[in-house]
């Protein structure tokens, strides 16, 4: 009895348990309705909700909508798309979650935390283990010795692929976000892959300096990518700017996730507009990160050029 007390109050001080207040104020007087000032619908809907998503927490979330982290993902969405962080400090809880709860120089067992984190704690917007999978098969198909990616994250992608390439070969990821750099700069090493893992600050659209970087301290230098160049978000823009750098070598490949979450419909059409000439496009049906509803398209992408 206790136990339950020690619940109800925990939720009465959550959005769940303001639901279940509306739920309650639903069932008061008209007059009582009135004076509130909200129709008795709008109370009836939010505690419908609220109820829902209290029973799929408790019962393990196996509902990915029914998530109150999904859904205070989803009202930050104007934070996430401008700085690619939620906001709310989950990106930092996965960093000492993984830390406290992963074995040193372990891979795998990163790659197996980050995913239960994003299932069962707080929902993230990571490439996922499904839509993984095809990043998995891309890079273990094409054995590079050099990588790039755009958009680091947290460092799950750089995990994953830092799994499936050569020994000898070498990522260098660029991230936006200097906060998410430094996450995936201590989920890395704590990993055993910063070695051969190079996590950057910027982007290849501002204004020439990563890509000066890229070139003056890495030797990003034309067809450097031989045989092989992957990037899990590779949109048209930096798509340009790569084959302007002449970085990429015939039988190099470029994976492009979210194609249709958020969306990415310019390079979809560059893809299918050289399809036979510059490139041979595979589209991967599959789902957004960490759930079953919503579709996506990874498209793999070889390039034909010269």
């Amino acid at each position: 009895m206790g136990a339950a007390v020690d619940r109800l109050r925990e939720l009465s001080g959550s959005i769940a348990g303001f639901t279940l207040l509306a739920g309650a104020a639903a069932l008061l007087t008209p007059r009582a309705r009135r004076r509130l000032g909200v129709p008795s619908w709008l109370l009836l809907l939010v505690a419908s909700i609220g109820a829902a998503i209290t029973v799929n927490e408790l019962v393990g979330k196996p509902v990915p909508f029914l998530r109150w982290s999904f859904l205070t993902m989803m009202l930050r969405g104007r934070h996430l798309l401008r700085e690619w962080q939620v906001g709310d400090g989950r990106e930092t809880a996965l960093e000492k979650y993984v830390v406290a709860s992963t074995r040193p120089g372990d891979a795998d067992d990163a790659i197996r935390v980050i995913d239960h984190f994003c299932r069962h704690v707080s929902y993230l917007i990571n490439v996922g283990d499904q839509k993984g999978k095809i990043l998995d098969n891309a890079v273990e198909r094409t054995e590079p010795r050099r990588l790039l990616e755009l958009g680091t994250y947290c460092g799950y992608s750089a995990l994953r692929m830092a799994r499936a390439m050569p020994r000898e070969a070498r990522l260098y990821s660029l991230e936006f976000n200097t906060a998410n750099a430094v996450i995936a700069r201590r989920i890395l090493p704590h990993a055993g892959v910063d070695d051969r893992v190079t996590v950057l600050v910027g982007t290849l659209g501002d204004g020439g300096e990563s890509i000066r970087s890229l070139r003056r301290e890495y030797s990003f230098t034309p067809r450097v990518a031989r045989p092989g160049l992957l990037g899990e978000n590779a949109y048209l823009s930096d798509l340009e700017l790569i084959l302007a750098g002449r970085w990429l070598d015939p039988g190099s490949v470029v994976v492009a996730d979210n194609i249709l979450v958020p969306g990415a419909p310019a390079y979809r059409a560059h893809m299918r507009d050289n399809e036979g000439t510059l490139w041979h496009t595979t589209e991967h049906r599959t789902h957004a990160e960490y759930q079953s509803v919503i579709k996506d398209v990874v498209l793999e992408s070889d390039y034909l050029g010269t």
